[in-house]
């Protein structure tokens, strides 16, 4: 048997999320369908963690088990491409692993980027691809509020109710914010993310920055563990896997 390793990129507006589904069109079932037919065999596709419907990702990695050698790595990916780059799904590498590797339980952390276009106007050329935020956010209030997030925390009033992660105890290494002209970013680091996590400390930070939340407010939320206080998510087609480190 034969481990490789693919990462992807993909734009996810048109998908319900990675994960395969009963019904709608996912990420990890159109890669899946489209191996399987260019080896000729079933293949499972198993990636480093699901992302949600329109969440888009620069790097999500994943791997597949095959009987038989691919003999020309490069050829096959390119092969994959032709097909998989009409559906907005790009392989950026594929590589032979060992059979001990596993694209989610090998992870050691993973980093997920968010971006908000604040402006007046609704971007075109990045339309869906950030979440347009029209009142004017203060930047330094939601720098001074992610503070209470990094390191160990029980992350419940960011979980999504029916996430299924046996613990909501999280920890954040590190959340990155800057802002390029009416560009907003934050990155966030961790090992690994509860359901909706990152897409609920978004809006919420959204809150503070419009300033319908104190920083107080803010803390108590988060201290709460009570997810009906947390502000609406984030929208998902705003969310980036950025990368998984292994």
């Amino acid at each position: 048997m034969y481990r490789y390793q693919i990462v992807l990129e993909y734009v996810g507006t048109n998908f319900k999320g990675w994960q395969i589904q009963k019904k709608g069109k996912t990420v990890q079932g159109t890669t899946q369908n489209i191996i399987s037919k260019l080896l000729t065999q079933k293949i499972k596709l198993h990636g480093s963690g699901r992302t949600d419907a329109q969440v888009h990702a620069l790097a999500q990695s994943a791997h597949f088990d095959t009987p038989n050698k691919i003999k020309n790595i490069k050829k096959f990916q390119s092969s994959l491409n032709y097909f998989l780059n009409k559906k907005y799904i790009s392989v950026i590498s594929l590589k032979k692993k060992n059979l001990n590797f596993h694209a989610r339980y090998s992870a050691k952390k993973r980093i997920y980027r968010y971006l908000i276009f604040n402006r007046e106007s609704l971007p075109s050329i990045n339309r869906e691809r950030g979440w347009h935020v029209k009142k004017k956010l203060d930047l330094k209030l939601i720098k001074k509020a992610s503070i209470f997030l990094k390191g160990t925390h029980d992350f419940s009033s960011f979980r999504a109710s029916n996430c299924t992660a046996p613990s909501a105890i999280k920890t954040i290494d590190f959340i990155k914010i800057s802002k390029k002209i009416d560009e907003i970013q934050i990155q966030i680091q961790s090992k690994s993310f509860l359901k909706n996590q990152v897409r609920s400390i978004v809006g919420s930070l959204k809150y503070v920055g419009e300033k319908k939340w104190s920083l107080k407010k803010f803390e108590k939320v988060f201290k709460s563990k009570k997810r009906v206080l947390c502000a609406p998510p984030a929208p998902g087609n705003g969310l980036y896997l950025e990368k998984v480190i292994y």
